[in-house]
């Protein structure tokens, strides 16, 4: 891209993109990632804030049992791995892991594989030097492996249709390098290099199909990709700001991001394109940590070159257990999007927290059909369950023009589905 180039993607920068910035202004932390340095000491573990009404006993000895399994550092020997898989893979992935430090404790060893509740599988082992340059430089190498069963797809577009609905399965292996340079407790610099070996595209499958498959239902003019998958090197950096209290259950701070990524097209070329995002959420006490309200912004970009397209498989998407929560996972797709979000929790319990959301989004082909015109919206109510620094279970019930949907996590709303390394999804995009 030239600098005419640079500059006619730059005037055309949407009022969405205005108000994610302005969103930033809420805290002392600038920009950020999904996941960052935690300023807190090592196993720290917060006072946590009674509720509005007096918690079981039972309860609060039940919950309080499961800090002592909370660590910033971990252990070495077998462990679970829990929902680490992408959206849409049901409400729960489980399997086994083990971990080994090696070197005097400089390097670590990180195997794990999970099975989750439609079936989907991953795996990956990783090598991590993490204490490099006074513990402010981490390197590290994954091989990462997923099947996914049935992903959803409706077709392009922000007036795409109900009815479209289809699914189809998502395989490929993932060789990255990974970095990561901690300039202070709470600012650091994420990147990352990879090889995607080859993806398979396929029919969906598994016990229960309950819709159309995608490779059926669309073509290469509507699902871009879909006849042909080369592997692809990528490459991202981000700038991150994680201000939060406790990442797994922030009370107060925010979490910001501003990230580039590449995608290379190791075949034809067709598919090559690059992709730009910015992400902030903050999170403030009004008046007491007793009633919290989150806020949440994203923006994502993508470009390409003459001839050029980007996969449907990786243009941004709305909808799900993280954005747009009155719509099914990955409900509107297309090459830029936005997505603002508000929660208002109160602490019924000192370990239970109730909420009300309101969700607002949008995607568009180019980057200048960003605005806050014909914004898809939803709203809804849930229930978390929580220790001092963790999200142990969540229920969000969001209603839409086209219903409602139920999702049941094991994760805090706001936070994008990761990688064991804590890293988003490489492929395909997940919100």
């Amino acid at each position: 891209m030239d600098v005419c180039d640079r500059y006619r993607f730059i005037e055309r920068v949407p009022l969405s993109l205005i108000v994610v910035a302005w969103l930033t202004a809420f805290s002392p932390s600038v920009l950020a990632q999904e996941t960052g340095p935690s300023p807190l000491p090592a196993g720290w573990i917060p006072t946590i804030t009674p509720g509005y009404f007096q918690e079981p006993k039972l309860l609060t000895k039940a919950v309080n049992a499961t800090d002592n399994y909370v660590s910033d550092e971990p252990k070495d020997g077998l462990y679970a791995e829990w929902d680490n898989m992408i959206t849409g893979s049901g409400w729960i992935s489980v399997g086994p892991g083990y971990r080994h430090h090696m070197l005097d404790g400089q390097a670590i060893v990180d195997v794990s594989a999970a099975l989750s509740w439609k079936l989907y599988k991953v795996a990956q082992g990783t090598f991590e030097l993490p204490h490099l340059a006074h513990d402010r430089l981490s390197l590290g190498a994954q091989v990462m492996y997923q099947d996914a069963m049935q992903v959803d797809y409706f077709g392009l577009g922000n007036d795409s249709s109900k009815s479209n609905h289809s699914a189809y399965r998502f395989r490929n292996t993932d060789i990255l390098g990974l970095a990561s340079l901690r300039a202070t407790s709470w600012l650091s610099l994420n990147g990352r290099f990879g090889w995607i070996v080859g993806p398979d595209l396929s029919e969906a499958s598994g016990p229960r199909v309950p819709v159309p498959n995608t490779v059926d239902l669309f073509n290469e003019s509507t699902a871009p990709g879909i006849s042909t998958q080369p592997s692809f090197l990528h490459a991202n950096v981000a700038l991150i700001a994680d201000s939060r209290d406790q990442p797994g259950h922030p009370t107060s701070g925010g979490l910001y991001r501003v990230g580039a990524a590449t995608y290379s097209d190791r075949g034809a070329g067709t598919y090559s394109f690059r992709r730009y995002d910015v992400e902030g959420s903050q999170f403030v006490p009004l008046f007491t940590k007793k009633w919290i309200l989150a806020l949440h912004g994203w923006g994502v970009f993508s470009v390409t070159s003459n001839g050029e397209v980007v996969p449907f498989y990786l243009v941004p998407t709305l909808g799900g257990k993280n954005t747009m929560r009155g719509y099914n996972d990955y409900r509107f797709h297309d090459n830029d999007m936005e997505s603002f979000g508000a929660e208002s929790r109160w602490a019924l319990y000192t370990h239970v927290d109730a909420a009300v959301f309101a969700d607002l989004g949008k995607v568009a082909p180019r980057a200048s059909g960003l605005d806050l015109h014909d914004l898809k919206s939803s709203f809804g109510a849930g229930l978390r369950l929580h220790n001092s620094r963790s999200t142990l279970f969540r229920l969000d019930a969001g209603h839409s023009v086209e219903g409602w949907q139920v999702f049941v996590k094991i994760s805090d709303p706001f936070s994008r589905s990761a990688m064991a390394t804590g890293r988003s999804w490489v492929v395909p995009f997940v919100p």
